[in-house]
């Protein structure tokens, strides 16, 4: 679903990172979620500058992307985004109630569980690879999150998806799981390294991933 200028659901990206985070950038998350949707967004594109004014603090309290809006409602945080798109679609929360609150519950767990220990790790990696400190403090936190990934994995096994069906958790989830940064800890967890492969070989992962890239190719790098 190309992205509709004209859509009653608005989506803000930034209009120009760095190369290491393209296709990372959060935006992509609820961009997937209307994607499995079948329900067109527009997006609007804002800088560095002007994502730490104050005009844009009133829609995104911290400055970042993404923040979304509809007829019905503006918000901000992407899990919230990604519940809410499938709230309107049927196809990634389902209706009935505890089935609703386990993909809740599943999203929560992923931005809270496991994301803030992946980013443990994505800050040493990418940010201080060199720093003394992130030497000596890498194997703790390869300790941890080797812990949270095999919690996960065997609560997993050999399902598809976390409850079942694909749900908006597994947008979550997989978003999460590309996030790690050392392919050898993600390859002593085979179920999971299949099961994030699986969630964003979807098409309508693909489609996403190729409108955040393409929004970066449309700017220019800053002066």
């Amino acid at each position: 679903m190309p992205v509709d200028p004209h859509a009653e659901i608005e989506i803000t990206g930034f209009a120009w990172v760095p190369d290491f985070a393209r296709g990372y950038v959060r935006d992509l998350r609820p961009r997937w979620a209307c994607e499995e949707a079948g329900l067109p967004y527009r997006e609007r594109l804002v800088d560095f500058e002007t994502a730490k004014g104050s005009d844009y603090r009133r829609e995104q309290p911290f400055g970042q992307v993404p923040a979304y809006r509809d007829a019905e409602v503006a918000m901000f945080e992407s899990g919230a985004m990604v519940l809410r798109i499938g709230e309107r679609a049927t196809t990634l929360v389902p209706r009935d109630t505890a089935g609703r609150l386990r993909v809740l519950t599943w999203v929560t767990a992923a931005l809270n569980s496991v994301e803030p220990f992946v980013f443990d790790l994505v800050a040493i990696d990418t940010f201080n690879p060199d720093a003394e400190w992130a030497r000596l403090r890498r194997p703790q936190v390869i300790d941890t999150l080797h812990g949270r990934l095999g919690d996960l994995s065997g609560w997993l096994g050999d399902k598809d998806y976390l409850e079942g069906d694909f749900t908006a958790a597994d947008i979550i989830m997989a978003t999460v799981l590309r996030e790690v940064s050392d392919t050898a800890l993600m390859a002593q967890f085979p179920a999971l390294s299949a099961y994030r492969d699986r969630c964003i070989a979807r098409p309508a992962f693909q489609r996403a991933l190729d409108a955040q890239l393409a929004s970066f190719r449309k700017e220019a790098q800053p002066a």
